[in-house]
């Protein structure tokens, strides 16, 4: 499905050099082919809003070519933002009212950057709410991605998430326990997803809330689930939209983080992620950083250039596939009219016939 750069967002620009499909408005505008218009809501920190931008920019074009995709940013007024990032905002991304008043055909609900455990006490909070209410009213399809599942497992079926004692981080082997799911039906049964946070959904609140579980870990831990008609809502607990380089972004920061002094201990390396030889060098790396800092010299330079080459992605042609076939069940089920969010004779109780 090509993107079409209807807006001068910098994003269709460097996915376009990387070698994926960006339409010009011109050229779309001569193709015979239906569009779909997907919402963005990107609630990421200043740090990450870009990056997570063409993350899920890049997993929409990647799916197979049936539609135009028209995707459209935004973002919670309510957030923080510096200058940097406030004007990338305000020259690229549409307000709230402008995408209910043109409508939707499916959203995608990024995390965000929290502070407290309660995610009712965020600033986030009501107007978050009110977007996952209005999309699941108006929308085919909302996709909630990590902190985004936690919140509407917590206001829409009063399961709060639970901080665990250490933080999953790394790279995890999942298992596809619905194949029958049209979801999941033609992604491999085995696959791997990426994971990093403090809190979890345990399985049994899932089943609590009357949600339906698709992939899990060998824990037991839920990556995907959906609502219980199937398909309004899709939850991830995981990211699968990583880039192959993000966690080692993530922990380059940490270990910023434990230098500068806001980490009382240095950061364990994420699990399943680095191949021997890469984690060798990190190790070494920790070593360095600790002799420099007994000796009281500057720290050494983090050996990300070292690293980068030998770093596997073994997860996002799975990744494409989901939101590939999520996707193409909103183009199956949704009307032409971006205010209606099913074509005539679809229940909404059971959208995909199940």
């Amino acid at each position: 499905m090509p993107l079409v750069a209807h807006n001068n967002l910098p994003s269709f620009g460097k996915l376009q050099r990387e070698g994926l499909r960006v339409l010009s408005p011109q050229t779309a505008g001569h193709q015979d082919i239906r569009e779909l218009h997907i919402g963005l809501l990107n609630m990421m920190p200043d740090a990450a809003l870009e990056a997570t931008e063409r993350q899920f920019l890049r997993l929409i074009g990647e799916s197979n070519p049936i539609a135009q995709f028209f995707v459209h940013p935004f973002t919670l007024d309510a957030l923080p933002r510096d200058a940097k990032a406030r004007a990338h905002v305000d020259a690229y991304y549409e307000s709230f009212d402008e995408i209910k008043a043109q409508g939707l055909d499916g959203l995608i609900i990024t995390g965000a950057n929290v502070i407290g455990a309660d995610l009712s006490q965020e600033i986030f909070w009501q107007p978050l709410i009110g977007v996952a209410d209005w999309a699941h009213r108006q929308v085919t399809s909302t996709l909630c991605s990590c902190l985004a599942t936690h919140a509407v497992l917590d206001f829409r079926y009063a399961q709060k998430r639970a901080k665990q004692k250490t933080k999953k981080w790394g790279v995890f082997r999942h298992q596809v326990i619905d194949s029958g799911h049209p979801l999941v039906a033609d992604v491999n049964s085995v696959f791997d997803v990426p994971h990093s946070r403090w809190n979890d959904v345990h399985p049994d609140q899932f089943a609590a809330a009357g949600l339906h579980p698709l992939v899990t870990e060998g824990d037991g831990c839920v990556h995907l689930a959906t609502s219980a008609d199937g398909f309004r809502s899709v939850f991830f607990q995981g990211h699968p939209e990583y880039d192959t380089v993000s966690l080692l972004k993530e922990y380059k920061r940490d270990v910023n983080l434990y230098i500068d002094g806001e980490l009382d201990s240095y950061p364990p390396m994420p699990e399943n992620y680095f191949g021997e030889f890469s984690a060798a060098i990190v190790r070494e790396y920790q070593w360095r950083l600790q002799h420099s800092q007994q000796n009281g010299e500057p720290p050494p330079p983090f050996p990300e250039h070292l690293v980068l080459s030998r770093l596997n992605n073994t997860w996002r042609d799975t990744a494409s596939a989901v939101v590939g076939a999520w996707i193409g069940l909103i183009y199956q089920i949704t009307g032409l009219d971006r205010h209606q969010p099913f074509m005539q004779g679809v229940d909404p109780e059971n959208p995909l016939a199940m």
